[in-house]
């Protein structure tokens, strides 16, 4: 699925689909350019995360939308949507450490750094060339960022604990989605009011809906998996997808009082498609 493929045909669909497309293409120049590094080993890591993250580029998707909902030029709106990928991107770079672990190790004293070392160098790059983005949006756009980060990296921690004694098992599941995807692709939607100059009421209206989707797609992907891999064992799968689709439901009435936009209507749009319900069954790749 692609940017060209989530609009309608009416006229503002197009008109929109056209501007977001060269915002998208210009986030993809600033991206690469973040992942640029004096050290080329860097360079060449940070480049293939940001291979490996093709496709939807989900989040910087939600900062352009969003921030339609104020000035969508205003110069701060790609430096956003560069940000939340690259931190996006960190966490996958980090979530790679598992299977670095089992990978051969450099002898002592050879000067060449192990996958281990490479993995979490990069993801910590990632981060901070991010949160340098983000530093000249102001204190409120680093405090989201930073924010959604810590639940990334709580989200990671609980879904390899697994559920307590006496827990729901889907609801922690629910509670690992959340803190995995949904902090961010919140966080992403937040920045694009922020951005923007959208204003509180329409940010906060846009993070729950962020969260709500990104959540239902987390949860979606859980049971279904994706072409970029299988689906993860699940202990109720009927009843997860079932809680996918409400609360894919329920991010779209948190987009109730935003204006009336071709914006608006890509943003409805996204609920259905994030749980195989909307046009084709392809859906935005989640990992981490």
């Amino acid at each position: 699925m692609t940017i060209a493929q989530i609009f309608g045909r009416n006229p503002r669909d197009r008109a929109l689909r056209a501007d977001l497309l060269a915002e998208a293409a210009a986030v993809e120049e600033g991206l690469l350019a973040a992942v640029k590094s004096d050290v080329p080993f860097i360079s060449e890591s940070g480049r293939s995360l940001l291979r490996t993250g093709t496709g939807w580029r989900l989040r910087p998707l939600l900062v352009l939308l969003a921030a339609r909902f104020g000035d969508p030029h205003a110069p701060g709106v790609a430096p956003a949507a560069v940000a939340v990928e690259l931190t996006h991107l960190a966490v996958l770079g980090h979530d790679t450490v598992g299977d670095a672990q089992a990978a051969p190790r450099p002898g002592p004293g050879s000067g060449v750094l192990g996958p281990v070392s490479v993995a979490v160098l990069t993801g910590d790059f990632l981060f901070a060339r991010a949160s340098q983005l983000l530093a000249d949006l102001g204190p409120d756009a680093v405090r989201a960022q930073t924010a959604a980060y810590a639940r990334m990296v709580t989200g990671r921690m609980l879904a390899r604990t697994g559920p307590g004694e006496g827990c729901d098992p889907v609801a922690h599941q629910v509670e690992v989605a959340a803190a995995r995807t949904g902090s961010l692709t919140g966080a992403s939607a937040r920045l694009g009011a922020l951005a923007s100059g959208a204003g509180d009421r329409v940010g906060d209206a846009l993070a729950r809906y962020g969260e709500r989707l990104g959540t239902a797609l987390r949860l979606t992907e859980d049971v279904l998996g994706t072409a970029a891999g299988p689906p993860r064992a699940h202990p109720e799968p009927r009843r997860a997808l079932r809680d996918a689709r409400r609360r894919a439901h329920h991010a779209r009435s948190a987009l109730g009082d935003l204006p009336d936009c071709a914006a608006r209507d890509a943003l409805a749009g996204l609920c259905a498609t994030v749980t195989g319900q909307g046009p084709g069954r392809d859906r935005p790749r989640v990992a981490p």
